[in-house]
């Protein structure tokens, strides 16, 4: 498991492994019993056939301002604008080796990565950007 992924699963925004298989299973058209030919159709008419049979995917959003927020109580913690903080709050390695791995695993630019205070400003960004493209839901006030 990916370090990024550890921090989505403590969010409560990663898939168990159920919930992988029943979007699967309901994205594979079911197998049908010897019918008649019917009239051939396209290959996009096909697929849009497909599509239209199967319920709209939802995207759960979790609220993860208020997640936080509720974890930080009592706590000396400014998640908002520190990387550290954040991956304290979870309970998650905050080492500058264990940034740093999660800064490689998202793909920081080298110039980011010879300076630690810009890697942690990066990452902090990147990382609620990415929560947000999971299916967290940030205030652009903190995706800015």
């Amino acid at each position: 498991m990916g370090f990024f992924s550890n921090i989505l699963e403590k969010l409560g925004l990663k898939k168990s492994e159920e919930e992988k298989a029943a979007e699967a299973a309901a994205a594979k058209p079911a197998a049908t019993a010897a019918k008649p030919a019917a009239p051939a159709m396209s290959s996009k008419e096909r697929d849009d056939a497909i599509k239209s049979a199967l319920p709209p995917r939802q995207m759960s959003e979790v609220d993860v301002v208020s997640k936080l927020e509720g974890l930080a109580q009592g706590k000396d913690l400014n998640w908002k604008v520190s990387i550290v903080d954040l991956l304290k709050l979870l309970d998650i390695d905050s080492s500058r080796e264990a940034r740093e791995e999660l800064a490689k695993e998202l793909a920081a630019p080298a110039d980011v990565m010879s300076d630690s205070a810009r890697m942690n400003v990066w990452l902090h960004k990147t990382v609620l950007k990415k929560i947000s493209e999971n299916g967290g839901n940030i205030p652009a006030s903190l995706l800015d």
